[in-house]
């Protein structure tokens, strides 16, 4: 497990530029957090960003989530869904538009890899016996390697890390960025979400989404069902993506498959309804 050090915290905090929390994400939280939350102040916050309104609506009624009925504005989807659940989903896709400047590697290939991996995560919540918020699954997903952004907007040769972690099966990404960097882009991604007030479950996943022995520790089973659900879903799109499973699949299957209460052929079946849905879309 990654642990946090006071000298790891002191780099992350002067070294990088981490996005702060946007003033829209602060008034919703602020909005449901209240003891009576107005749900008419909410929904109309959200729904003068037409760009975010349309962003929630387009997610909440896609294929993954499966609502039992189309939702058309963000009143109804607040009714439906919950304060928290709207809340959680602002953050998750206002992460997305936080990143500007240069950096080493393209944001939009970042952000269209993490939309693949939340919607996965959705969609396998949905076929497991385990119940998980599916705003808080499609949240991970898109926060998961938010970490990387800040990473190659520090650092010009990050994408090369990245190219060469890709390659080898001896070490993993974190461990590369630890060797170069003395950080790496799970403990960053760690601090933008504490930063943004986003649910600590979610949180500590960010921090451990590559800990190879996360599910061996004595640690809240939902963390562990939303990390496996992760971990499952990144194979997943790596695979449909770029035929290969990722460096830390090996050491972690069986347990992401015994934790979800999964068997090889369902993760297959998985893997091919993925396929077929991906094609129809595209």
């Amino acid at each position: 497990m990654i642990q946090i050090s006071q000298e790891v915290i002191d780099s992350v905090s002067h070294g990088f530029n981490v996005p702060s929390k946007p003033q829209l994400l602060a008034d919703v939280q602020r909005i449901c957090a209240q003891e009576e939350p107005d749900m008419s102040e909410l929904s109309g916050i959200i729904a003068h960003d037409i760009g975010l309104s349309s962003a929630i609506l387009k997610t909440i009624n896609s294929p993954s989530f499966g609502m039992n009925r189309a939702v058309s504005d963000i009143q109804q989807a607040v009714m439906l869904l919950g304060f928290n659940a709207v809340s959680t989903l602002v953050a998750g896709i206002l992460i997305k538009q936080s990143f500007n400047g240069e950096a080493a590697i393209s944001f939009e290939r970042l952000w269209d890899n993490a939309s693949l991996v939340a919607d996965t995560m959705v969609y396998i919540g949905k076929n497991i016996e385990h119940k998980i918020p599916p705003e808080n699954l499609y949240t991970t997903g898109l926060f998961h390697d938010c970490g990387i952004a800040a990473m190659s907007m520090k650092y010009p040769d990050y994408r090369d890390t990245l190219v060469e972690a890709n390659s080898r099966e001896d070490v993993c990404l974190v461990e590369l960025e630890d060797q170069r960097y003395a950080s790496n882009h799970a403990i960053v991604g760690y601090f933008i979400t504490s930063a943004w007030a986003i649910p600590r479950d979610i949180c500590q996943v960010v921090l451990q989404s590559h800990s190879r022995d996360f599910l061996d520790q004595k640690q809240d089973s939902y963390a562990k069902l939303v990390y496996a659900t992760l971990k499952v879903a990144d194979n997943i799109v790596n695979n449909l993506k770029r035929r290969h499973d990722t460096t830390d699949w090996p050491f972690i299957k069986d347990k992401c498959f015994e934790q979800l209460g999964i068997m090889e052929h369902d993760y297959l079946d998985l893997v091919e309804d993925i396929d077929e849905q991906w094609n129809a879309a595209f």
